[in-house]
């Protein structure tokens, strides 16, 4: 196999594959594969923060052979010493002959130059490769450096009727195991889980990853009042899985103090003009901390604050084979919702498929623009 259009389509197609491994947040998910004679020679993926990029590890894994060689990265390699080395140094040191990009840099907080800077040195670039597939790899971080927001994933259960409990509050469970090994799966990908305090007192979970592989995210309640329990299961781990509560700026700091001694972090925001927390500002401020990738999983009146303020990415909606009734409480989000359907928020691209009995839909929310 040799380069052309074609070719730089497959080998970047196979750099997105490997680049969805490994835990790097706050940095970006980028994979990279050196090509020589149509062979694949060295490919790597940015492990972690503070690690190799991917470059520098396909590069480690070719060695001499990467003379002469072609790289396909999916994201611009970065050319400003942070954590690491730059990779354009490398690449040049390398002898690298060919750099095939899927997605350009769009960070405002560094120097770019990449391109120019390989370019220079006599090094044959091409761009936008994949460009769609390769964005969408580093969506979270694009939002997370652009914006200054989490991505978020909202997940929801809840029966053909709409409802997340039965008339006397009783959840668990609406939905099936399958379901709940998958969302154990979602945890593992996020950098942190939220809820609600009503599904805090209601349900005391403990938001860990234990059914599927990977690690614990940080855990999240918005709690307006400090009213999280000292015996919850999350107060009674906060030394062994990070546990953060947001709440408002006037809520008791008596509160605070013992849910601080048991290992708690506490963090205030501003309240909204309906009273509850100002979600902007509390997901900004979690970005701030660290938080590139933000699953929420209830409740009504957090899901409904933050399809509200369009803070939403994506959605994970499992729906039970099961009717609650009209009295079953509460529905799955609590907001005021659009006048008509045209103005309501849809998944874009929506994939279903079964898990065990209940039904799955996820993809990327779009919102109408607003007035």
């Amino acid at each position: 196999m040799t380069d052309g259009p074609k070719q730089d389509d497959v080998w970047m197609d196979h750099a997105i594959a490997i680049g969805r491994g490994g835990r790097p947040s706050p940095n970006p998910h980028v994979g990279a594969v050196l090509v020589k004679d149509g062979k694949v020679i060295g490919e790597g993926f940015h492990a972690r923060a503070g690690e190799d990029h991917a470059e520098v590890s396909a590069l480690k894994a070719a060695g001499g052979a990467a003379q002469g060689a072609t790289l396909y990265v999916t994201l611009e390699p970065c050319n400003h010493q942070g954590r690491t080395p730059p990779c354009t140094d490398a690449l040049i040191a390398a002898k690298i002959a060919r750099v095939v990009i899927g997605f350009r840099d769009p960070n405002p907080h560094v120097a770019g130059g990449g391109l120019e800077r390989l370019r220079e040195a006599g090094i044959e670039v091409v761009t936008s490769v994949r460009e769609a597939e390769a964005r969408l790899l580093v969506a979270p971080w694009v939002k997370h450096v652009t914006l200054g927001l989490p991505y978020v994933s909202l997940k929801l259960a809840l029966s053909l009727d709409g409802r997340i409990a039965t008339r006397t509050g009783a959840s668990k469970w609406v939905t099936g195991p399958e379901a709940r090994v998958l969302v154990h799966a979602l945890r593992a990908r996020h950098d942190a889980v939220a809820i609600g305090i009503g599904t805090a007192l209601s349900d005391d979970p403990r938001l860990t990853v234990r059914d599927a592989a990977g690690a614990s995210p940080v855990r999240i309640v918005f709690d307006t009042k400090l009213r999280m329990p000292l015996h919850s299961r999350m107060v009674e781990t906060a030394a062994e899985v990070p546990t953060w509560i947001v709440c408002s700026a006037d809520a008791p700091s008596a509160n605070e103090e013992a849910l601080v001694t048991r290992g708690v972090e506490v963090l205030r925001v501003p309240s909204s003009a309906e009273g509850r927390l100002d979600a902007d500002a509390a997901f900004r401020m979690l970005a701030a901390r660290g938080i590139v990738t933000l699953m929420v999983e209830g409740g009504a009146e957090l899901a409904g604050s933050i399809l509200a303020g369009q803070l939403a990415d994506e959605l994970h909606a499992f729906v039970a084979p099961i009717l609650l009734g009209p009295r079953g409480r509460p529905g799955a989000v609590d907001w005021a919702g659009p006048d008509t359907p045209t103005e309501a928020p849809r998944i874009a691209d929506a994939q279903w498929e079964l898990c065990g009995s209940d039904a799955y839909v996820r993809g990327t929310l779009q919102f109408p623009p607003r007035p």
